[in-house]
């Protein structure tokens, strides 16, 4: 499995690096996980958008959907060498926002599919599990499982903190984690510090934490350094622009 992250501000887009956006890749398929402000230019480096397989969304807020009726608009428009149509592009989103929801279709060009009526489901060489955050509005947690290797990794979406992540991300491979906060916000309602997200990586043993959901003001230095006291064994690292892991 390989993960490309394509924007990770919160929020707002700034310094040419966009919001929330991540390009989940296994045996030629293309999964774009939320799709925040951005994210196509920076998708068109790795896959040209008509030949995604797949879209996931956590929640409805902008800095996670904000290019969404462009990439729509670009299936729409955009024809491939041989003047053939993208073909018909399945949304994963919940349905909890049915005015959102109901936007995830359009046309010839996408189709909506709630992934919060079942307790897991397959999306290409993927299984999708979800857990719900602690966020003002509906919003997913995602545990994406390669099937040909089982390994896992874990997106919180936005979420202030919860001890009910620590069992959903057992012993993971990569734990990408809303880190919008630093310390001294512990027990918010809408986003979790570093230390919080450390405090779940140590206790679910998992192998390798990133940061992500930045904010764009302070030191993001102090905020590795604030999850490693929670989790000094664990690899740490920054969401960066481009950054490619792969698990």
């Amino acid at each position: 499995m390989k993960v490309t992250i394509l924007g990770f501000y919160g929020g707002y887009p700034t310094n040419g690096i966009g919001t929330s956006a991540y390009l989940i890749e296994s045996n030629g398929f293309h999964l774009l996980l939320d799709v925040g402000s951005n994210s196509l230019l920076t998708l068109e480096k790795y896959v040209d958008p008509i030949y995604l397989d797949a879209v996931l969304l956590s929640h409805y807020h902008h800095d996670h959907i904000a290019d969404l009726g462009v990439l729509q608009f670009t299936r729409l428009l955009k024809r491939d060498s041989k003047g053939n149509k993208p073909h018909l592009l399945p949304i994963y989103c919940h349905n909890e926002d049915i005015v959102n929801f109901n936007q995830m279709s359009f046309g010839n060009v996408s189709q909506g599919i709630a992934f919060n009526e079942q307790s897991e489901l397959t999306i290409g060489p993927f299984k999708i599990e979800h857990m719900k955050t602690l966020h003002p509005v509906p919003c997913y947690a995602f545990k994406i499982t390669e099937e040909k290797s089982d390994k896992i990794m874990i997106f919180t979406g936005d979420s202030g903190y919860k001890e009910d992540f620590i069992v959903f991300a057992k012993d993971a491979d990569l734990l990408i984690a809303d880190s919008n906060f630093y310390e001294g916000m512990e027990n918010h309602t809408v986003h979790m510090t570093a230390k919080e997200c450390g405090r779940i990586a140590n206790k679910a043993k998992v192998k390798k934490l990133i940061l992500t959901h930045l904010p764009q003001t302070g030191k993001l230095d102090q905020l590795v350094e604030q999850a490693k006291k929670e989790a000094p064994s664990i690899p740490i690292e920054l969401a960066q622009k481009e950054m490619i892991i792969t698990i």
